[in-house]
Order: structure tokens, then sequence, then C-alpha cells
């Protein structure tokens, strides 16, 4: 007997039939089970059980936008919990602390009467995230009163004011902050959007200036800054690209330092606004700079202007600059 051929052995093969289609006609029929991906979703759209289930999110800081989402305005650090403490305008709530940092505040707490909430550093951990530097201490509070831009203009007193054209890095702003209560600033003003909210990292990073310098904020800034100018200001922006030195420049006896965020700079209505732009000079192969350290310095460069001013011929400022 002749040994079979393979086209032999495939007409005796038994025809497989054909699965009955799962879907509408002209639909395209399921994939088999035996061929569809381990990590795919199954036929219908929902997801296997171990995708369903909760994943763990990370805690809620400031970074992440306005406190008032995630509860009352805290601060917290050391020097700023600190410093909220000894503002008699500050109204404080509780104060949530571990033993050392209670300890370390014992007398501020004391003369406040503040009622005192004692927690292990991994409770503030899993507040505030496990990356944010608290050192122990966080005071739930209410905001300062804000004053008006017209009394920060009224109160100046020969002091510079800063203006923060849309900063939203809390962390800037806080540093601004702090060299504004280093170089006598009068008082800073921000625009209602686009500015971060006035605790959390932003006090952290202000290392108590918050307590110190009055924040006002406008709805418009372009409209602010007029209003400046009317009431006798004169206001500078700050331009990396602008001819004229700060250091050079005569310093007028009433004025606004403005300066943008940082990448973007002074957005282009509010360059208009200004009086004039100004560069601060530099020597380096870098010529930008951070809007907080800008900031540091324009400030410093006010102080040496008003002194020079008291007393002719003391300061010698820079004549040359890229």
């Amino acid at each position: 007997m002749a040994p079979a051929t393979p086209q032999d052995r495939a007409r005796k093969r038994p025809a497989m039939s054909k699965p009955p289609s799962s879907g509408p006609p002209g639909s395209k029929p399921a994939s088999k089970p035996w061929t569809r991906k381990p990590w795919s979703r199954p036929a219908g759209g929902s997801q296997p059980a171990w995708a369903r289930q909760a994943r763990p999110t990370r805690p809620r800081t400031d970074d992440d936008g306005d406190d008032a989402a995630s509860g009352p305005p805290v601060i917290f650090g050391f020097h700023a919990v600190e410093a909220a403490l000894a503002n008699p305008l500050r109204r404080i709530n509780r104060a949530i602390l571990t033993e050392n940092a209670e300890n370390r505040l014992a007398a501020a707490i004391a003369a406040r009467e503040v009622p005192v909430e004692r927690v292990h550093p991994r409770d503030l951990d899993r507040r505030l995230g496990a990356d944010t530097v608290h050192q122990g201490a966080l005071l739930e509070v209410e905001p300062l009163r804000e004053p008006s831009m017209n009394e920060l203009a009224r109160k100046a007193a020969g002091r510079p004011l800063v203006v923060l054209d849309q900063v939203t890095d809390p962390h800037n702003v806080g540093a601004v902050l702090r060299s504004a209560a280093v170089f006598g600033c009068a008082g800073i003003i921000m625009t209602r959007r686009n500015s971060p909210p006035l605790s959390g990292v932003l006090a952290k990073s202000a290392s108590g200036a918050l307590e110190l310098v009055p924040v006002a904020t406008v709805q418009n800034l372009s409209r602010g800054l007029a209003d400046l100018k009317a009431a006798g200001f004169t206001v500078i922006g700050l331009d990396g690209d602008a001819p004229e030195l700060l250091e050079t420049m005569p310093w007028p006896e009433r004025v606004a330092l403005v300066l943008g965020a940082e990448g973007r700079g002074l957005r282009q209505l509010t360059r208009e606004t200004c009086d004039c732009l100004a560069r601060i000079a530099t020597d380096g192969q870098l010529a930008s700079l951070n809007v907080s350290n800008a900031a540091a310095i324009a400030l410093h460069t006010g102080v040496l202007k008003r002194r020079a001013m008291l007393v002719p011929g003391t300061i010698v400022v820079p004549t040359s600059g890229s």
C-alpha cells in the first residue's frame, strides 16, 4: 500500500468549525483568549482586577496649588512658625508640633496661648509630603489682612516697592520676600491670579519675612502700575536686554521695581506701562539671573542709592558692565 501523501492527510483531517461571532454582523471578532496580551484590556473595555485597585497617591503639598483646596492655610518650618507666633496680627488656630519643636518654641507658644497637638515627624511627613522640610513645626492659620496698593504707596516713605508680574514659583516669591525684609522694601505687589498662596512653601522660603513685609494683590497689573505712576512713583522694569544700567541711572525718591517670571520675563503690556527699563550690570558669560537674585541685587542697589542721596559722594556706583 502506497504511503499517504501530505495532500491525502490534509483531506482526512477534520475541519474546524468557525466560532460564532459574539458581536453584531460586520463587527470585528473578539480576539482569541490565548493570543491576547496579558496587559491588554479584555473585550468590553473593563480593566482587570489588579488595575482597578486603588493606587496610593502622593500626599498633597503646597507646591500643588492653593492651600485652601486641601484644608486651612498652613505655615511650616521653624523660622516661619517662630515669626508667625511673634506676629500679633497673625491669627493662629492650632500648632502641630513634634516634642523637640514644642520645647524650642515653648515661650512663644505660652505667650500666644495656642492649642498644641503633639505629633511624630512622620505624621507631618504624611500631611505635607515626605520631601517637605518642616522641621517638626506646623501652624494652621488665618491669612493676614491684605493692605491695598494705595496703602503701600502712602506708607513707602522713600523705600522702594517690588512688583511681581505673574511670578508663580513659591520658592522664588518667598526668597524675594526675604530680600525685601533685609533691604527695607516697603511692600510687595503681586497679581491676584497666577501668584502662589501666601502660606506653605512660600512662607517657608521667606523664613519669617511673610510676617514682616506687607503684600498687596491687584486684579489688573498694568492699571495698578498706572495708579503708582499717578501717585508719584517712577516705575522701573528690570529687563536683561535694556540699554540702561540700574546702577548708573538716577534713583528717584519714590520707585517701584517690576520683575517678571523666569523665562518669559515682563509681559508686553507691563513693559509698555513702565516708565523705563533697566538691566543689572554683569561681567560674566551668563547674563541672566534668577528672579529672586535679581530682586536682591536691585534692592541692595536701592539701599546704596538712598544712602548716597543722604551723604553725597560716599558711594561709587559702577559705570560699565554688560
